[in-house]
């Protein structure tokens, strides 16, 4: 037998290169999955301590709730109400009117702001007009949403409703009945 000659021998592409570590091809392979594992993990994280306030556990009870809010819009519309309000960033003070079948509305008036993602920045304001239908309350900075606002009677016994988008709409109002 004839032995091979060093020269002869195989040589294999990347032979005597160093250990796999200190390759960058390895390292930029395992960068992808480690990026979705670590973003899973902080989408998990989201999902688990900060629980979805759009569900609603009860939805029987709902929809008894939004029968009761039909027949308070009904009454609104009897009253021919209108409510106009707009909010001032300066004085920081939300100011308006009420009015039901063209006159002043001097009874007080509950007032929600309801933001459309955080309950926890809800507002409920109690305002009295005054006897020309007028009122003026002081609020925190009103934060640049699409607000569900919602006036009631002093017995919550009519309700207005609408969507503001504050600040693109400077004024907002409700009138009963109107589309």
């Amino acid at each position: 037998m004839h032995a091979a000659s060093p020269a002869a021998s195989p040589t294999f592409a990347g032979a005597g290169a160093g250990p796999w570590y200190k390759h960058r091809w390895p390292w930029l392979l395992m960068f992808g999955p480690a990026a979705v594992i670590v973003g899973g993990s902080f989408a998990a994280y989201l999902a688990v301590t900060r629980p979805d306030a759009m569900v609603v556990d009860d939805y029987y009870a709902q929809g008894k709730a939004i029968n009761q809010d039909l027949r308070r819009d009904r009454v609104a519309s009897a009253l021919a109400l209108a409510f106009e309000v707009q909010y001032d960033p300066a004085s920081a003070t939300l100011s308006g009117s009420m009015q039901g079948a063209g006159k002043p509305l001097a009874a007080p008036l509950h007032i929600y702001l309801a933001h459309p993602t955080q309950p926890a920045k809800d507002l409920q304001l109690l305002v009295q007009p005054d006897a020309a239908g007028r009122f003026s309350v002081p609020m925190p900075m009103l934060e640049r949403a699409h607000w569900q606002v919602v006036v009631e009677g002093p017995q919550r016994e009519w309700r207005l409703a609408r969507s503001w988008s504050w600040p693109r709409q400077h004024t907002l109002e409700i009138r009963a009945d109107a589309k």
